[in-house]
């Protein structure tokens, strides 16, 4: 919905708010459902408001537990029936500056200021270990905007008796626990406040008249980023950018220009505007975005403005270019369906209005940010939260990597006619085990990324998988996959619920990238051998249809399961029965 995209108007979103919702939940059906409680220091009931239009934007349908007004710690550190019931998901703690209560005084000494420090850091840390311990769920917790005066003048910032000074010593701690703990984000009010402007932002009206520790007009970038906070954790990001070149990457017409007078570098101001937001793009490549080109030109002059010897980026930083006369929606197309994405997980960046028209036209669902300064393009990429970072796994960092290597593998293919021999020549390895702790983040990001091979599309969060993989219900699995071309990461996820003598299939997916690799059947394999060792005679395999997921609606019957019923809405119930016959069904992966 244009009206949530960023740069939005917070005050129309205000104004629209039940407009806006009945919008949202008309456009769609398959909507993930998260139970979220607020915390609040200080009214929230617009926040809740805002930030349920913008989960609904990512797919997201929450159900809210608030707190009354300033009750933070106690539904935190006491006995709350009511919150233990709703079960919450996630945690938001959404305090500001004003729920500091012991400031330093100008007599106090450096001994008495480290006390307050301390006593504020611990009331707080207090929070998160009974939140932790109660509800075992991810928190959201927001850091301290700066103060709306300063005693000291510049002098606050560096005199331990200065609120500059204690708030940011105090939000140092905080950054160091976050660092230190799984399952704890800072929503960074400090930044927030900062870029809106952190006069506007502090308004005292707003706290005076209404208990809003923030402007009004400010609620919608508050809840934007508390959302993308949550849509990150839920597996909601984009992937990959889509990226034109000529004025996008550049300035100017490499093919009219030609390649020694685009405009990037350091000689002139514009040159140094490309350059800085190839190095944004580049630096974001570095986190396990995905970068391709489409762009209308020739090949030839394409590879050669990246070729540019003051481009930061050039060809081999892309794991796919098309670069032709092509309608770019085309193109597009052809882009996602080679990397095995969903269009609406990359982002198009173009500085034709027209060709970003085009591809909303195709995709309603795809971002196409409005690229209409240089000097502004990084800022519309990244306040945008397209690629907001909750975990990073080392299986992001080498996504492009992983990318490229698949490359290989389909040019390897195309020399092959029988497919087994292909198979076969990849030399692929795989380790199957149950789920691992080091692996732990990475399983839960699969649960939360992976829509098209995945039979019942349960998400799951950190802390979930870690819960299961201690329980002696369930049985679990991972997937690393490797060949000669390099190491896939972790693929596959199999959950299972031990009942009555029946192993019920909770969780069964594989990454798209690795598909009619024979994974499959190597996890199948697995899992009927630990059914053997438990005493288990009978595997239910379950498949929940959404939007996404068709490609594996025959996907137990393929693996010689029988039908055993299927609903109005498509979900079906399958059976295996485990006897001494079950041949196994992997052929060419070898298992370590």
């Amino acid at each position: 919905m244009k009206e949530l995209e960023y740069p939005f108007d917070g005050d129309l979103i205000l104004a629209s708010k039940k407009s806006l919702k009945r919008q949202l939940l008309a456009e769609r059906q398959d909507f993930l459902s998260k139970k979220i409680a607020i915390l609040g220091g200080g009214t929230t009931a617009a926040i809740r408001q805002t930030l349920e239009l913008f989960l609904l934007q990512y797919g997201i349908s929450p159900s809210f537990y608030e707190s009354e007004y300033n009750q933070y710690y106690q539904d935190a550190c006491f006995d709350n029936p009511r919150l233990m019931e709703f079960g919450p998901d996630l945690i938001y703690v959404c305090t500001s500056n004003r729920n500091v209560i012991h400031y330093p005084e100008m007599s106090d000494s450096a001994e008495q200021i480290g006390e307050k420090l301390r006593g504020e850091y611990d009331r707080f840390e207090k929070i998160w270990s009974c939140l932790r311990e109660t509800y075992h769920c991810p928190v959201i917790q927001n850091n301290f905007e700066m103060p709306a005066y300063r005693l000291l003048g510049n002098k606050d910032a560096s005199d331990p008796h200065g609120r500059v000074h204690f708030l940011s010593r105090l939000n140092l701690l905080f950054a160091e626990y976050a660092d230190s703990h799984d399952n704890f984000f800072l929503c960074d009010i400090n930044y927030i406040s900062a870029d809106y402007g952190l006069r506007e932002w502090s308004d005292p009206f707003y706290w005076y008249m209404y208990k809003y520790a923030l402007n009004v007009s400010a609620i919608p970038l508050l809840s934007f980023n508390v959302a993308n906070i949550i849509k990150s954790l839920y597996g909601k990001n984009q992937k990959g950018l889509v990226l034109d070149l000529d004025n996008t990457l550049w300035g100017g017409v490499v093919g009219d220009d030609g390649p020694e007078h685009i405009v990037i570098g350091p000689e002139e101001a514009e040159g140094q505007a490309y350059t800085e937001f190839q190095e944004y793009v580049r630096d974001l490549s570095k986190l396990g975005v995905l970068l391709t080109v489409d762009s209308k030109n020739d090949e030839e002059n394409a590879l050669a403005g990246l070729r540019h010897p003051d481009s930061v980026l050039h060809p081999e930083d892309f794991v796919c270019v098309k670069a032709n006369w092509d309608p770019k929606d085309r193109n597009f197309t052809q882009i996602a369906q080679s990397l095995n994405l969903l269009p609406e997980s990359l982002v198009f960046v173009d500085d034709n209005p027209a060709e970003r028209h085009i591809i909303k036209s195709a995709y309603p669902g795809v971002a196409t940010p409005a690229m209409e300064e240089a000097h502004h393009y990084i800022q519309s990429i990244d306040r945008a939260g397209y690629f907001e970072v909750t975990v990073l796994s080392e299986d992001d960092r080498r996504r492009s990597e992983m990318y490229k290597e698949n490359a290989q593998r389909e040019q390897l293919k195309s020399s092959f006619s029988d497919y087994r021999e292909y198979l076969l020549s990849l030399e692929m390895k795989a380790v199957i085990r149950p789920f691992e702790p080091v692996y732990l983040d990475r399983i839960a990001q699969l649960t939360n990324k992976s829509n098209q091979f995945n039979l019942t599309t349960k998400r799951y969060t950190p802390a979930d998988i870690a819960r299961v993989a201690e329980d002696p219900v369930y049985l679990t699995f991972y997937g690393k996959l490797e060949d000669r071309f390099g190491d896939n990461g972790v693929v596959s996820i199999l959950i299972g619920r031990k009942e009555s003598g029946i192993c019920h299939m909770d969780l069964w997916l594989m990454s798209c990238r690795v598909l009619k690799r024979d994974m499959e059947y190597a996890m199948m394999d697995a899992l009927v051998e630990r059914c053997r060792q438990e005493s288990l005679t009978e595997i239910r395999g379950y498949y929940y249809p959404t939007a996404k997921n068709k490609m594996v609606r025959d996907f137990y019957g393929d693996m010689g399961f029988t039908l055993l019923s299927e609903d109005e809405e498509g979900n079906r119930t399958w059976q295996f029965l485990i006897d001494d016959a079950y041949q196994k069904k992997n052929t060419v992966i070898a298992i370590v």
